[in-house]
């Protein structure tokens, strides 16, 4: 709202955390949209030589 040019108070923001993601409402309950495939589609299987996301942050594998 402040980029829109809108004044907004601090106190007011300390109270909207839980909805600064998208898919985190106010409840704390997340909602997504999972793609769903073609009928008769299987989904691609991962490259097993692509590391982890943990192995990549971390360095462990």
């Amino acid at each position: 709202m402040r980029a829109e040019g809108h004044e907004v108070c601090d106190e007011d923001v300390a109270r909207l955390s839980p909805l600064k993601h998208r898919n985190l409402n106010v409840l704390g309950r997340y909602s997504f949209t999972a793609s769903i495939p073609d009928v008769g589609a299987l989904r691609p299987l991962r490259d097993p030589d692509v590391p982890e996301l943990d192995e990549v942050e971390t360095g462990v594998e």
